[in-house]
């Protein structure tokens, strides 16, 4: 068994409501058992005596109606906080895995986050809806019992105060036992739900090499266990559950055996011990019952456990750093959005990372859009940047070059707060990064796209735009030959990440997606509205041009010189024909940032 987690009002305050409701509806049912004994005792005397007693019948009615009436009001209250709990909880895991960024997405298995957001959470259902209003019946009746049978017989009432506190102490020791296997299943349960979501998403690719049929049993494997782990759990249920209703039976059998012979010998009248007896089984019943379920709500808890984990951080700094396996100890961002890592449990002696930098200033210089100041950013596999120092100022065209795996990526990252830097500083024109990606038009190496509309898709990045904007980015990005082409045209329905587009008109579609974020064009020139919520200062395109054959290269390096002419942009080139888009050039390889004096024609 398991106290009420106080988190859950924190995180969802629109349940407090319900909760409150829940609760006194607890204290309800608690008055309305002791009514329904005391009536039907009442009555069960007269009866006795060879008379009825009306009024003692009604009561006793009327009390169980109001029971009901209880019950169904407290089984509202719990459905109605279930949802509202699951929904903020989803709403802050999204929230929680946005703030984190690509860097710290990329190292986890979203089968498993989706299956924590869908499933995990679902099982919740059981934790409100079954053990919670036991477990507050399990406070209020034994509470409201104790007081009456003090009133009434106070030796039946010690009796019950002394064995009350055996359900929930081996409620408690079996818990320990069924948290166990109840977290070994919801594991086994995330590993198949990753493992079959990546298997679906690789489908092709495996039965190109011949694999389906492996993996077809791998799942069933793993499958396999998740049954042997639910069937632990199930056996571990069963047996608590026998052992709490033989403790709930005996702890009945101590007062009702006395009670018999008291009654015998003439020392308790019959209304006192049909009182007694009927109301010690009510003392018990919450907390048998709440034992009993709070195995079918252990999954649930688990998964709850796990997403306050995953909410719970402090910082969208911090988490990045997690994901690398480092954890910065505090970070600290000024007015100039400079965000600087003051310590690592990785090296945590400063001699070992280097001479401490001064918090350095930065100049009051509007041309700078970007400076990155001496940035070291090391993950498992070694520094992925080793002291970079890089200006970006308006008007700048960066062609970053290098080998594969010396930093650039890392560096287009830097730029947009995805990743954080170990050492150094990162100083931009926001200190809020919501704010300063809202200046940025981003093109990444492959472009998610969703299961929605073409449309929709270009206008990811400025859902206010027009249909004469949208029509007007996809033109500029040489989409218009794809548009005509398909049945609907831009209204035409994308598969999942883009099924049906090749990769070059992925790509085309993401640069069209970046026109929608720039300074807009005039109406006059390429029928762009003169409207201007939606400016971005600087543009970062990280290898557009890869995996695309030559005429679609061609058709995204024309599009980009023309995204990017008389703005500030930074791209990847691994092609000599963009580097000729470039005013500066710097090479990144092993991390080190060298600028070429000469920038190719």
């Amino acid at each position: 068994m398991r106290p009420f987690d106080p988190r859950l009002l924190r995180a969802a305050p629109a349940a407090r409501g319900d909760a409150a409701l829940l609760a006194a509806a607890g204290a309800g049912v608690a008055l309305a058992a002791v009514g329904s004994a005391y009536a039907l005792a009442r009555t069960l005397v007269a009866a006795a005596d060879g008379r009825l007693d009306a009024v003692a019948l009604a009561g006793f009615v009327v009390a169980l109606g109001l029971r009901a009436l209880l019950a169904a009001a407290s089984g509202l209250a719990a459905a109605r906080m279930s949802a509202t709990v699951k929904a903020q909880l989803r709403d802050d895991l999204l929230k929680a895995v946005g703030d984190r960024g690509p860097a710290w997405l990329t190292g986890q298995r979203a089968g498993e986050l989706a299956t924590l957001t869908g499933r995990g959470l679902d099982a919740l259902d059981g934790y409100f809806t079954g053990y919670l209003p036991q477990l507050i019946l399990g406070v209020t009746v034994p509470a409201a019992v104790l007081i009456t049978l003090a009133a009434s017989d106070l030796t039946s009432a010690i009796i019950v105060l002394v064995t009350l506190p055996l359900l929930p102490i081996f409620g408690i020791l079996i818990g320990w036992q069924t948290q166990a296997t109840t977290e070994r299943q919801w594991r086994r349960l995330q590993m198949l739900g990753g493992h079959f979501l990546d298997m679906v998403a690789g489908l092709p690719t495996l039965r190109a090499f011949g694999r389906a049929q492996a993996q077809v049993s791998a799942v069933r494997k793993m499958a396999d266990q998740h049954r042997v782990a639910t069937m632990q759990t199930l056996r571990v249920a069963f047996l608590s559950a026998l052992v709490l209703e033989l403790v709930g039976t005996i702890s009945v059998a101590l007062v009702a055996v006395p009670v018999g012979l008291r009654l015998l010998s003439g020392s308790l009248t019959l209304s006192t011990a049909l009182l007694v007896l009927l109301l010690t089984p009510e003392a018990y019943a919450p907390l048998r019952a709440a034992g009993s379920r709070f195995h079918a709500s252990m999954e649930g808890l688990t998964a709850l456990d796990q997403a306050f984990t995953l909410i719970a951080a402090d910082s969208p700094a911090a988490d990045s750093l997690a994901a690398d396996s480092l954890a910065v100890d505090s970070a600290r961002i000024t007015d100039l959005g400079r965000i600087t890592a003051q310590d690592s449990t990785r090296n945590p002696d400063p001699a070992q990372r280097g001479p401490a930098r001064e918090p350095a200033v930065a100049p009051v210089d509007a041309s700078i859009l970007v400076r990155v100041d001496g940035v070291t950013v090391e993950y498992e596999r070694g520094p992925a940047l080793k002291d970079a120092v890089l200006e970006v100022r308006r008007g700048d065209r960066i062609a970053l070059v290098g080998p594969s795996g010396g930093g650039k990526s890392t560096l287009v990252g830097l730029m947009l707060g995805f990743v954080t830097p170990t050492t150094g500083a990162v100083l931009r024109g926001e200190d809020d990064l919501d704010a300063w990606r809202r200046r940025i038009a981003w093109v990444p190496q492959k472009a998610h796209l969703f299961a929605a509309t073409l449309a929709e898709n270009i206008a990811l990045g400025a859902p206010d735009a027009t249909r004469t904007e949208i029509e007007a980015a996809a033109r500029a990005a040489y989409l218009d030959e794809v548009v005509a082409s398909l049945p609907d045209g831009l209204d035409t329905p994308l598969g999942e990440r883009g099924h049906g587009l090749s990769s070059g008109e992925r790509q085309r579609l993401a640069l069209a997606r970046a026109f929608l974020r720039v300074q807009r064009y005039p109406l006059g020139s390429d029928g762009l509205a003169a409207r201007h919520e939606i400016s971005a200062e600087l543009i970062l395109l990280d290898e557009p041009t890869s995996r695309l054959d030559a005429k679609s290269e061609q058709a995204v390096i024309e599009a980009t010189e023309r995204l990017i002419a008389d703005r500030t942009a930074v791209f990847v080139a691994h092609r000599p024909a963009m580097l000729r888009l470039a005013t500066r050039v710097v090479r990144v390889e092993d991390g080190r940032l060298i600028e070429r004096a000469e920038v190719p024609a």
